[in-house]
């Protein structure tokens, strides 16, 4: 059964580097260790940017009087449906697609999930997305255990089933997802869905993940985002 799978898996993916027979080998001293790293460092990111989280809020709040928060449900390890937190950096009532953006716009988004230069995003929203300071809130997510530091990024319910397969949903969800990741520190908004090649990084991290590739990932995505912030 599990042959005849694979062979479904690379006809309809046949861009995959994935071979799905292949199973995600456990590792429970790497997960135990990669927990306390990620308790340790949520927990005192999250007293030293007390007073950034203040200000942030402040400015988001002064920009429009919305929200300083925005939520949203996404897919986490073992299909649990987890909520993830950022400052918001979009316009009030900005999931309302149709109504904000144009058909070419929207569908693009339905594509990526996510569009070059979305309209919906406020004056600070630039700034906080461009240092990736909207992100910060999901270290509460990662404190409480429904994230990690490092790994697949969190998606929607229906981008998932949309760009994976089964067998693919099954391997993505059997880690954590991440703050940051393998994809988005080395590619980010160079490579999407419709190639197949995110997929293939997000997988790629969910097999060869180890406390090494993590630091990696950590110290390829400070440089990221210092070099996006210096480029004029």
């Amino acid at each position: 059964m599990r042959v005849n799978i694979a062979i479904e898996e690379r006809k309809e993916h046949s861009n995959t580097i994935y071979i799905s027979k292949t199973r995600i080998k456990p590792k429970p001293i790497y997960d135990f260790f990669k927990r306390l790293f990620d308790i340790l460092i949520s927990g005192f990111s999250l007293i030293i940017l007390s007073p950034v989280f203040i200000v942030l809020a402040a400015l988001i709040k002064i920009d429009d009087n919305g929200d300083v928060f925005y939520s949203q449900e996404r897919i986490g390890k073992s299909g649990k449906v987890i909520k993830i937190y950022k400052f918001r950096s979009m316009m009030m009532n900005a999931d309302s697609l149709e109504n904000m953006l144009t058909p070419e716009e929207y569908e693009q988004y339905k594509k990526e999930y996510k569009l070059d230069n979305d309209p919906r995003i406020t004056k600070i929203g630039s700034f906080l997305r461009k240092s990736s300071m909207d992100e910060l809130p999901q270290l509460i997510s990662i404190l409480k255990g429904d994230m990690s530091i490092v790994g697949p990024r969190p998606v929607l319910q229906g981008e998932m089933e949309e760009n994976y397969s089964q067998l693919q949903i099954r391997i993505l969800n059997s880690v954590k997802p991440g703050l940051t990741g393998y994809w988005q520190a080395y590619a980010r908004n160079n490579v999407g869905y419709e190639n197949f090649e995110r997929q293939k990084m997000e997988l790629f991290y969910c097999k060869k993940r180890s406390f090494m590739f993590d630091m990696k990932i950590i110290c390829k995505t400070f440089l990221s985002v210092i070099k996006r912030n210096g480029a004029k």
